[in-house]
């Protein structure tokens, strides 16, 4: 039986937790007497402290962050109640700030703040060698990278057969966006680069073909991102796909040479935009040239195969309505492929709260802690706001409607989307659970409606889109423009019950 179990509530399956393989791999000499158990969320608190108690441990570490800091806190409620013996250990960015207001902090045994993969280490030697004299909180300094051990070889080969494998080459940011935790004074850290390649080099060998970095200024380093780009140059194969998270004002001509190189469907870039309003921008201390990044965003779909990831945010302070989708039809101009349009949210320790009493911003008390209204932005415009990201994520950024979509946007997207979206919700009632059947006669209704557009026109492009997909469902009003599609008639019932069936064993 182990004495050291390290969990964490993922968001999905698919992501395997880089935290918990970072600290194990840093163990020492303790890595062996322990295990990892990864829950998503749908893992109830009783279920999963049952999974980790049967392991028999004598420390529990629990990963928390803003999705899962709910289940996390009942875990360790109920993990106190049935084994008070047992150590439990919390740490993770949810629990490094605000400590004293938060009743997870109060209920377990040990707080890590901070990175903690030497410390959570030197904790768990001290409380198996039966020291019980350690600190409540501990403050973990920022380890760097020649101190720490690699954490790639805790990635099982089912994880490499079926999850995101997560990979860093820096930690750090020096920017210091007020909403976000890396606006803190944590220095820029770069990893060894010859050991780093070897790293990769191991994966590659073992089969991961999608590597996605979580390093927050990918770009920063010239000459490291050069080189890493020119390890992936090097192994093009099939289903090679790495992403990165990118500066979008930042990116000098050697590097775009690198980029050009990629043939399409290689890379992504997740590019932060957040806002294009220079006054909003100043008052949360980002610093970006607005005219470099819409040239660099042009620049990447014109002469590359980059895909484009591109987020804006809600909720800033001092951002109204107007001025989000001023900044949103801008982005839409710059064609990116997608367009994630995140609400802005309370990260415990983040800066962005300094601005609270000014421009009156009421936040939500349940993680994620989502704005709820600002002095800009009253409680119902941002509701409008959530349900229009919604509906975004499902008809744009699903990439189902390719040829409805331009229809749907005409020279207004975000007035015309926004209407939609209100329209939507009005009938649906609900932003979830809209099946793709039901969101096509949806959009139909509404362009022929509300678009502007005939019925012929409204029906072949959705058709069109349908087509492309899965057509088991085919509906019945597209019927008249299926002509020289792949979809002619529909199955039979008994055929979509085959179907169904076994989509649920496969």
């Amino acid at each position: 039986m182990p004495d050291i179990v390290l969990c964490t509530h993922n968001a999905r399956w698919i992501h395997a937790a880089f935290g918990l393989r970072c600290l194990r791999s840093n163990l020492g000499a303790l890595r062996e007497q322990s295990v990892l158990h990864e829950f998503t969320l749908e893992t109830r608190a009783a279920d999963a402290a049952e999974r980790i108690l049967a392991e028999r441990p004598r420390i529990v570490g629990i990963g928390v962050y803003v999705w899962n800091a709910q289940v996390s806190r009942e875990l360790v409620a109920v993990l106190k109640r049935v084994a008070p013996a047992v150590a439990v250990v919390v740490g993770g960015p949810e629990v490094s700030h605000e400590c004293e207001q938060q009743e997870i902090c109060a209920l377990a045994d040990h707080v890590v703040r901070g990175e903690g993969d030497l410390a959570f280490a030197a904790l768990a030697a001290r409380l198996l060698a039966g020291d019980r004299s350690a600190p409540h909180l501990i403050d973990a300094p920022p380890p760097h990278f020649d101190e720490l051990a690699s954490p790639y070889a805790e990635y099982t080969d089912t994880d490499i057969a079926q999850r995101v494998v997560y990979v860093e080459a820096s930690r750090g940011c020096p920017f210091t966006c007020e909403f976000c935790l890396s606006a803190l004074d944590v220095p820029v850290r770069q990893a060894p680069l010859p050991a780093f390649l070897a790293d990769l080099e191991r994966l590659f060998a073992r089969g991961v073909r999608h590597f996605k970095f979580v390093d927050r200024t990918f770009n920063l380093n010239l000459a490291a991102a050069r080189a890493i780009l020119a390890f992936f140059r090097s192994r093009l194969c099939s289903g090679l796909f790495v992403h990165f998270e990118m500066i979008p004002d930042r990116f000098p001509a050697a590097l775009r040479d690198e980029v050009a190189a990629f043939p399409p469907g290689v890379l992504q870039f997740e590019v932060g935009i957040q806002t294009f309003d220079d006054e909003v921008s100043a008052r949360i201390a980002r610093r970006q040239d607005v005219a470099r990044l819409e040239d660099n965003l042009r620049w990447l779909r014109d002469a590359t195969g980059v895909h484009v990831h591109a987020d804006l945010i809600v909720g800033l302070p001092g951002e109204t309505m107007a001025g989000f989708g001023g900044g949103f039809d801008r982005l839409v101009a710059l064609r990116p492929h997608e367009i994630q349009v995140g609400i802005l949210k309370r990260l415990r320790g983040a800066p962005i709260v300094r601005h609270d009493v000014e421009f009156e911003v009421v936040w939500s008390d349940v993680a994620p802690y989502e704005v709820l209204a600002t002095r800009a932005l009253a409680f119902d415009e941002l509701q409008r706001l959530k349900r229009f990201a919604r509906y975004w994520d499902l008809c744009a950024n699903s990439g189902r409607w390719p040829t409805t979509l331009p229809l749907l946007l005409g020279d207004a997207p975000f007035a015309r989307f926004l209407a939609f979206a209100d329209w939507l919700f009005a009938t649906a009632t609900t932003t979830h659970g809209i099946q793709k059947h039901r969101l096509a006669r949806a959009l139909f209704d509404w362009l022929t409606s509300h678009g502007g557009l005939a019925a012929d026109v409204a029906g072949a492009a959705l058709a069109a889109d349908y087509a492309r997909g899965d057509r088991h469902d085919w509906p019945e009003f597209l019927r008249p423009w299926a002509v020289g599609t792949a979809a002619p008639r529909a199955p039979s019932p008994w055929q979509h019950r085959a179907a169904s069936r076994q989509a649920r064993h496969s």
